[in-house]
């Protein structure tokens, strides 16, 4: 008897962006040495859960992680845009810092509710479960009991977290942890989906 459809949802290794304070969502980052490290360890640890698909999001720095778990598994990677990264629009490659000084009330309104309120020019989160569940779903419809490494990003991440348990997307920012290299697990059964871990490093 197969077993349930998992869905792994990884996100990129580290790049000069992260955890420095700059929205990185269009603006595009190769990894570093130590993302290329972690794309590498996540590799072995991917490698060992036997997937049987990769999907990628276009972003370059989740096809560099994506990549040594290619080798891994001699799986070719489906690119699907719907896992890119949330837009921010006017505020992408820019510090948080200078944001929050420079556009205090627009800062304001997305720190409150980034659900709904966007970045001047960029997305919502609700935009994105928009675009990024439509891929969960042909996943899940072409990959029945099956296992699939989704490499994707931070915010993409935690919003499918948040939609998929049913937890109000605009929480998303406060309510799911997802470090650089990080996997987040999901099992589908008949009553829909389990998260098995969240946020994991390797």
């Amino acid at each position: 008897m197969s077993g349930p459809t998992t869905i792994h949802l990884i996100r990129h290794g580290d790049t000069d962006a992260s955890g420095e304070g700059y929205f990185s969502g269009d603006f595009d980052p190769p990894i570093t040495a130590s993302g290329i490290a972690q794309a590498e360890a996540l590799s072995k640890k991917v490698a060992a859960l036997r997937p049987t698909v990769i999907y990628v999001s276009p972003k370059l720095r989740a096809r560099m992680t994506a990549e040594p778990t290619a080798r891994a598994t001699g799986l070719t990677p489906i690119v699907e845009d719907g896992l890119r990264e949330i837009s921010y629009g006017t505020w992408d490659g820019r510090h948080e810092t200078e944001i929050r000084a420079s556009e205090p009330a627009a800062y304001e309104r997305w720190c409150t509710d980034p659900g709904t309120h966007s970045p001047p020019g960029g997305e919502s989160g609700f935009v994105i479960a928009a675009r990024a569940m439509p891929v969960i779903a042909r996943i899940l419809a072409d990959h029945e009991n099956e296992v699939v490494a989704v490499f994707s990003h931070k915010a993409t991440i935690r919003i499918l977290t948040c939609t998929l348990l049913g937890i109000e997307v605009s929480r998303f920012r406060d309510r799911v942890s997802c470090p650089t290299a990080s996997i987040t697990t999901f099992t589908f059964g008949p009553r829909g989906a389990m998260l098995v871990r969240v946020g994991e490093p390797t």
